[in-house]
């Protein structure tokens, strides 16, 4: 007989890993020719295994957890039941109803699934593989689809274009996570494969410029300039982490003047249209939207208008897409004065323990988590809303820091093996 194998932990890991980054960025992957047109819905498709594969994780490992993150996963626990209550005294019907079951179902386990992925060093790198590889695919099947006029920003006749912007922004927020990712490897890696990492890096900073999304835009430079600094701060290199920063914010500077500077180049280019169009035209709906919060808080304090409440107060109708745009402020205007602390204990602690354990952790597992969260981070104070399943992940990722994930060694057999 043949000993026991234990190559299947190391295939439950890969998987995990693969399975949790299409699921994470499910919403952009449906851009690609093809995966639109599926039968069944690719997140639900995706989910079905990844369940098992994560069940499967759990067995394969010996996990370690610290006693510090009992606080925030017992304030996000907290913070999913009081929204669930303040359900009850919301005037929505349609967003509630759209809103809620996305909060209690799918919030708990994206947590979840960030948790285990983050914290198991082989599904994390399978996952961040595979982040770079979506994002590249995002990129180059949306510069080829706005090319050959097969993909139309903004949205062409009959499509619904709350689903189309919030579509380009996904894939935005994939291309910049990977950037992120792939700013790291041109920092760890040595000869020729630094040179192939800053071709990729340079091709996802032209990407992003086209799908239209400033936070997308954003979000790159800030992973890009953000995580290979963390990574040079931990070990040890604080000057060149400055030199660093500095040299991805002229680089983005620079690449946007000259951009702007070739006349007619901007046409393909969503996000430059955007950033450098008429002022006059541009009306900034966030800051109205963020005053409105504000005002509608005050009034309905302490303890707000209830999930989903905001845009029937607002006068914008039963309609999702006017959110106030802001975590903080929707979990106070929704949830009250409750609801804003919890959300603070929940996710402003998950950032400052990341802070904290960042450093005593392996510093590329802290500089890849950074890359992965800080563009989601920056989508949730200017973009999505609290029901989004990626910042629920990007939770678990954040605390994964605080938990360990070790191989079981196989167990001893006795006599000899035939």
């Amino acid at each position: 007989m043949s000993p026991p194998t234990t190559a299947w932990p190391r295939h439950v890991a890969a998987g995990s890993g693969l399975l949790a980054a299409a699921l994470q960025f499910a919403g952009a992957l449906k851009s690609l020719p093809g995966l639109a047109a599926l039968p069944v819905d690719l997140t639900l498709l995706v989910a079905l295994p990844l369940l098992p594969a994560l069940a499967l994780l759990l067995l394969a490992r010996r996990w370690e957890m610290r006693p510090i993150l009992a606080a925030p996963l017992l304030a996000a626990s907290l913070l999913l039941l009081w929204l669930t209550l303040a359900g009850g005294w919301s005037s929505s019907r349609l967003v509630l109803a759209e809103k809620l079951p996305q909060l209690v179902l799918l919030g708990p386990a994206m947590l979840l699934a960030g948790l285990l992925v983050g914290a198991d060093a082989a599904s994390l790198r399978r996952f961040c593989s595979a982040v770079v590889v979506i994002g590249l695919l995002i990129g180059a099947a949306t510069a080829w689809g706005v090319m050959n006029g097969t993909v139309i920003l903004g949205g062409a006749l009959g499509q619904d274009p709350q689903k189309l912007r919030v579509q380009y922004q996904l894939a935005g927020l994939a291309i910049a996570c990977a950037a992120g990712l792939a700013a790291l490897r041109v920092m760890e890696a040595r000869g020729p494969g630094r040179v192939g990492w800053v071709a990729i890096l340079l091709l996802l900073g032209l990407a992003v410029l086209v799908p239209g999304g400033r936070a997308a835009l954003l979000g790159l430079l800030l992973g890009a300039a953000g995580a290979p600094a963390l990574l040079l701060c931990l070990s040890g290199r604080w000057i060149v982490a400055l030199g660093w920063l500095g040299l991805i914010a002229g680089l983005g500077l620079g690449g946007l003047a000259a951009l702007l500077a070739l006349p007619g180049v901007d046409l393909g280019l969503r996000t430059l249209e955007r950033l450098f169009g008429d002022p006059a035209t541009a009306t900034p709906a966030r800051l109205i939207l963020w005053g409105e919060a504000l005002r509608w808080a005050a009034e309905a304090a302490p303890w707000g208008l209830g999930t989903g409440g905001f845009t029937l107060a607002a006068g914008t109708g039963d309609d999702r897409s006017l959110h106030p745009h802001n975590h903080a402020l929707e979990a106070l205007v929704e949830g009250g004065l409750p609801g804003l602390l919890l959300w603070l204990l929940a996710f402003g602690g998950a950032v400052a323990l990341a802070i904290g354990l960042a450093w005593r952790v392996a510093p590329g597992r802290a500089a890849r988590v950074a890359a992965l969260t800080l563009p989601v981070a920056l989508t949730a104070m200017v973009s999505t809303d609290l029901g989004n399943r990626m910042v629920w992940f990007g939770l678990g990722l954040l605390l994964s820091l605080g938990m360990e994930a070790r191989p079981i060694p196989p167990m001893a057999t006795e006599g000899p093996h035939v």
